[in-house]
């Protein structure tokens, strides 16, 4: 049976249009497929790499400080990854993060502190001064006729020529080593014979009358 040509024609754009249909029916769940094939990827590597992160963060092997690690972690929060490996990795980086931060707290307060009692010992220093300078004038005198009457107008400060003289010879941890203590006599007379002073007054205790009733030195 012969076909007639406007049938014919008629034939041919109805097989065209399947081969179309079904060609662009591929290439559509060919594209969903690399689709699906990429975010797939995308994701096992943004699991990877959140590993790699969390990891170095848990064994302070990372050079970010602790507000970037902080907010590292947040980011691979923010991702919502359902890997029970990476949720147990982010319970243990937000741990160590919060002991690193307690842990700076505490080097800070502690050089605040440390700072704090640097000022007052400085200012402590400053107020024994003119006593600094008695001592050194003792060792300095030209004579030792000059040295003893210093050693005279020196001794009205202190309540008995008995009183102990504590000089510290090292500090280390907060604890002083002391040398072998003396009295204030000795000490002047000492310091006449050696014509050299050699030290700074650290404390000192007073009685009710202002009379010096232990004296402190630091060896310099």
């Amino acid at each position: 049976m012969k076909l007639s040509q406007g049938n014919y024609t008629k034939l041919l754009a109805i097989l065209i249009s399947v081969i179309l249909i079904t060609g662009g029916a591929t290439s559509c769940k060919s594209k969903k497929k690399l689709a699906r094939e990429k975010a797939a990827a995308e994701y096992a590597a943004k699991v990877e790499q959140a590993k790699k992160d969390l990891t170095a963060i848990i064994n302070g092997t990372t050079s970010w400080t602790i507000d970037q690690q902080s907010d590292k972690v947040n980011q691979i929060k923010s991702y919502n990854i359902d890997d029970s490996e990476v949720i147990e990795m982010i319970k243990k980086a937000e741990a160590k993060i919060a002991l690193d931060i307690a842990e700076s707290e505490r080097l800070a307060e502690e050089e605040r502190l440390k700072l704090l009692e640097e000022e007052k010992r400085k200012k402590e220093a400053s107020k024994y001064t003119e006593i600094d300078k008695q001592l050194k004038s003792i060792s300095t005198s030209s004579t030792i006729d000059a040295a003893n009457k210093k050693i005279m107008l020196s001794m009205d400060q202190f309540a008995s020529p008995d009183v102990p003289v504590l000089i510290i010879i090292s500090q280390s941890g907060g604890f002083n080593d002391y040398d072998r203590p003396t009295t204030i006599s000795k000490f002047l007379h000492y310091l006449k014979d050696k014509q050299q002073y050699k030290y700074q007054v650290e404390s000192l205790k007073k009685d009710k009358l202002g009379k010096i009733t232990e004296l402190e030195l630091i060896k310099k």
